[in-house]
């Protein structure tokens, strides 16, 4: 019984590590059947690997980037629902950001997105890209 019980963890490792073996990386050849010569059914071959941007479609929102200049003219106005959605489109941003004094934003660039810098009084202090 003493013999009988090493030999029976040595098996159980022993079977354990085998289940964790890498099989080999040798390629095996194609043949016409489905399944190979050990009897186990072929792995098809991996997707090609594509270019996601080769297959973009170009739409207006990845051509949108920001031209601060025709939005100057809005310094001093009042920033209201109109003003802003007349910024944006004239400056040809996806996005528009009113910032107000005090306020707390991010500082990431985006050339897709216009920021309309106002004063307590909600005028227009700038225009900017970004």
């Amino acid at each position: 019984m003493r013999l009988f019980r090493p030999l029976s963890m040595a098996l159980a490792a022993l079977f354990a590590l085998s289940a964790c073996a890498t099989p080999s990386q040798e390629p095996t050849p194609a043949n016409d059947s489905a399944d190979s010569a050990d009897g186990f059914a072929a792995a098809p071959p991996p997707p090609p690997m594509e270019d996601p941007a080769a297959n973009q479609e170009v739409t207006e929102e990845a051509d949108m980037t920001c031209e601060d200049k025709p939005g100057k003219w809005a310094v001093g106005q009042i920033a209201d629902e109109a003003l802003v959605a007349k910024v944006k489109a004239d400056t040809g941003s996806d996005r528009v950001r009113v910032i107000r004094p005090g306020m707390m934003v991010t500082m990431d660039y985006r050339e897709d997105r216009v920021n309309l810098d106002v004063d307590a009084d909600n005028r227009v202090l700038t225009v900017r890209c970004g």
